[in-house]
């Protein structure tokens, strides 16, 4: 789900993905947001809240949400810069830095202490924001623009235009491929869902330490693509 790119490229291999990274996502979402009483894998509600406090004067508090904004941004070019520069090198390799980097991140903040956790917030809702913001740039890279993870907003509204077409293309390719985007989009939606109950419920059983739920399924991810390469390359040479 990770190597494949272009025409190799199946709609399982994105389904796989946008389960995988979505269900990721619903758990930083809901954990971030217990923890530090932020959102930390979307920005629209960011700019709204940037907006209002530099409305009303209150300029260290609308810089502070700027920083959010670009704290995934800056996640966003990092991937994206590390995927271009590590293609040159080792093309296989070049979405497992950014994924290496995000598992980095979320292990080291469940790992923080409870009273860390309380006594810095800002600097734990940057540290997720960035990681979100390398995860939805990876994914986005992968996909093809077909996949994004971290927010729901453009997926409920793509879905409804599609489930609106359904109404009205009838041709058999058309709606093969409306089908297709239904389900991939459904996917991500239940499974960032799926992820947000996970990481509700374990957020009031481990606290903060929830998030190495999503390193670890960020591992086992790497670890299935990893498998499934060797043994694809196995059956090849003896084939040959």
């Amino acid at each position: 789900m990770f190597w494949h790119e272009g025409k190799s490229r199946t709609f399982i291999h994105n389904l796989k993905l946008a389960s995988l990274l979505s269900f990721v996502a619903g758990i930083v979402n809901i954990a971030g947001f217990f923890a530090v009483h932020t959102l930390t894998t979307n920005l629209t509600g960011h700019f709204a809240f940037f907006a209002d406090e530099l409305i009303n004067r209150n300029t260290s508090t609308a810089v502070l949400y700027l920083l959010y904004v670009l704290f995934f941004f800056t996640g966003a070019f990092i991937s994206g810069f590390l995927v271009e520069y590590t293609y040159k090198i080792k093309e296989r390799y070049k979405y497992v830095i950014p994924i290496l980097i995000e598992l980095t991140i979320l292990t080291a903040v469940s790992l923080t202490d409870k009273q860390a956790v309380t006594n810095n917030p800002h600097i734990i809702a940057y540290a997720l924001l960035f990681a979100m913001g390398m995860q939805n740039a990876l994914v986005t890279g992968i996909s093809g623009s077909a996949v994004r993870t971290t927010h729901l907003t453009g997926l409920f509204t793509d879905l409804g235009i599609e489930l609106s077409q359904l109404f009205f293309y009838n041709k058999p390719e058309q709606v093969k491929k409306l089908y297709t985007s239904i389900k991939l989009r459904s996917a991500i939606i239940i499974f960032f869902l799926l992820g947000c109950f996970a990481g509700g419920w374990g957020y009031l059983q481990f606290d903060i330490r929830i998030l190495l739920l999503a390193a670890i399924v960020l591992v086992g991810g790497l670890m299935y693509d990893s498998i499934k390469f060797k043994i694809v390359s196995i059956k090849r040479k003896y084939q040959n």
